[in-house]
């Protein structure tokens, strides 16, 4: 359900399920697509555990000038209602879950992270023997959908941050231009421009554990480092 406006093609507002909205990841991107003017609707395996997330969405949206609404509801639910789905769900029980949902025709967004932490610290899982990642295995699992990778690597401190924009670089893979078009427009809502084309889904198998590199950056230097992409001007 695409929500249109009086300029649809350049400024589109969607409906988005955000699975797994409950946890920072998902509440974070929830509030800033809601930020952004799009309507979310927060899923949970719980309906009373999403709509609890969402009022807390809400209150922190109050006075946002052009916000969208914010709903919560089950996972299925949630998907129901919307077009576009983004899975921003643990990669544990990740492929039980998307099996679950009805995710036919919908674009269909991961940010999912497969990765494993030992004592010397956070790294990439090895998905179908490095020749697979999470976002393939969603498209695997739901064949009628189309999945794309994006919002891998942006900090959930960030995203619930007071800042108006993250100053950082949204890539975004997929093998449908169309639907990489809806999170790269997403992405405008994050950090205040149009994510990146980086490229087709199976690269997601890079996206996905580069965000244990990041990992590593933080615990070292105390921040929360993001990915700026250089040389393709303004705006890219």
């Amino acid at each position: 359900m695409t929500e249109t406006t009086s300029d649809a093609a350049s400024d589109p507002r969607y409906r988005v399920a955000v699975i797994g909205g409950t946890g920072p990841q998902g509440k974070g991107l929830g509030y800033r697509f809601a930020r952004g003017g799009h309507s979310v609707v927060l899923g949970s395996r719980a309906a009373e555990k999403a709509e609890a997330v969402a009022e807390e969405v809400r209150e922190r949206l109050a006075g946002a000038p052009g916000a969208g609404e914010v709903s919560g509801a089950s996972n299925p639910h949630a998907v129901e209602q919307c077009d576009v789905v983004l899975l921003a769900v643990p990669y544990d029980g990740h492929d039980e879950l998307v099996a679950s949902l009805p995710l036919a025709g919908k674009t269909v967004i991961s940010c999912v992270n497969p990765l494993a932490f030992d004592k010397r610290g956070a790294h990439g899982r090895i998905i179908n023997n490095g020749a697979g990642s999470a976002a393939e295995s969603a498209q695997e699992l739901a064949p009628e959908a189309t999945v794309v990778g994006a919002f891998h690597n942006v900090s959930a401190v960030g995203l619930w941050d007071d800042i108006e924009f993250l100053d950082e670089d949204v890539i975004v893979v997929g093998d449908v231009v169309e639907a990489k078009g809806i999170a790269m427009n997403l992405a405008a809502s994050v950090t205040g421009r149009v994510g990146i084309d980086g490229g087709k889904l199976r690269l997601a198998r890079q996206l996905e554990p580069f965000t244990a590199v990041l990992i590593s950056i933080n615990r070292k230097y105390k921040v929360h480092s993001g990915l700026r992409i250089t040389g393709l001007g303004e705006p890219h």
